[in-house]
């Protein structure tokens, strides 16, 4: 198993788009900071696009890996080795690999500028959403064995996530709006990972008096320990549950 996430990891780190997209977010998180005259209105600024960056590379990446491996992975499966294994140290090595990137490219800028518990929540969210969603896109290349589709899919996904939830969500809002639905709103947010990440870094930031009453909410929830342990653990699921779901697949599917 080591071995297999050793080889993993190193041929990722070679690929040339995983050496762009660290030092993208390196330039663009370095000339965000370099803009501002304050580091948490650039810790704001970065966070709508590590928000919209991250899940999508992550995706997109990881989803590309899977297909462009079908022969390295025909090739394990082949040895006398246990398909949970070797789909494990595939997700360990993409997982490995996507946080090492955004560590290097966001995270060093983020210490450098902001280096207090805001920066690390910003840091420790990032880290979380590129390993969600490198298991979601397994789980959408194991569910189908055709590029297109798998690719498409977890664009479709990725879409869902960063836009049409929020949608859905003002949707909501705007029909009940004579309905203290707030406190429904904090279970209807854990649903989605990016918005759960936003809420934990707008909390940390303290600027949550600019989103009024359901602001309010938020906080005397998240703000707490057990909000923030639930909210964590909530993440933690949005890891396991994709990663299990695509092992069973696996487990199950005629290469």
């Amino acid at each position: 198993m080591k071995k297999v996430i050793k080889y993993v990891i190193i041929d990722i780190l070679r690929n040339k788009i995983m050496l762009g997209y660290t030092l993208f977010l390196f330039i663009l998180s370095m000339s965000i900071f370099s803009l501002e005259d304050n580091a948490a209105k650039g810790l704001l600024g970065l966070l709508n696009i590590i928000l919209i960056i991250v899940p999508l590379v992550s995706l997109i990446f990881s989803t590309i890996y899977v297909y462009n491996s079908a022969e390295f992975i025909e090739l394990l499966v082949s040895q006398p080795l246990q398909r949970k294994t070797i789909w494990m140290s595939l997700f360990t090595g993409l997982a490995s690999s996507m946080m090492l990137a955004f560590l290097a490219g966001a995270g060093i800028p983020v210490l450098i500028y902001q280096p207090d518990a805001t920066g690390f929540m910003m840091i420790l969210i990032g880290e979380l959403l590129s390993v969600i969603f490198v298991a979601i896109a397994l789980l959408a290349a194991v569910k189908t064995r055709d590029k297109a589709k798998g690719i498409g899919a977890a664009i479709l996904l990725w879409l869902y996530f960063s836009l049409l939830f929020d949608g859905f969500i003002l949707f909501l809002l705007f029909q009940f709006s004579d309905y203290p639905i707030e406190k429904i709103m904090v279970g209807v947010s854990m649903l989605n990972p990016i918005d759960l990440g936003r809420i934990l870094i707008l909390l940390k930031m303290d600027i949550s008096a600019m989103m009024g009453y359901t602001g309010a909410i938020f906080k005397d929830f998240f703000g707490t320990g057990t909000g923030m342990s639930l909210s964590f653990l909530v993440l933690i699921v949005w890891i396991v549950l994709p990663l299990a779901l695509s092992v069973r697949n696996f487990k199950r599917k005629d290469l």
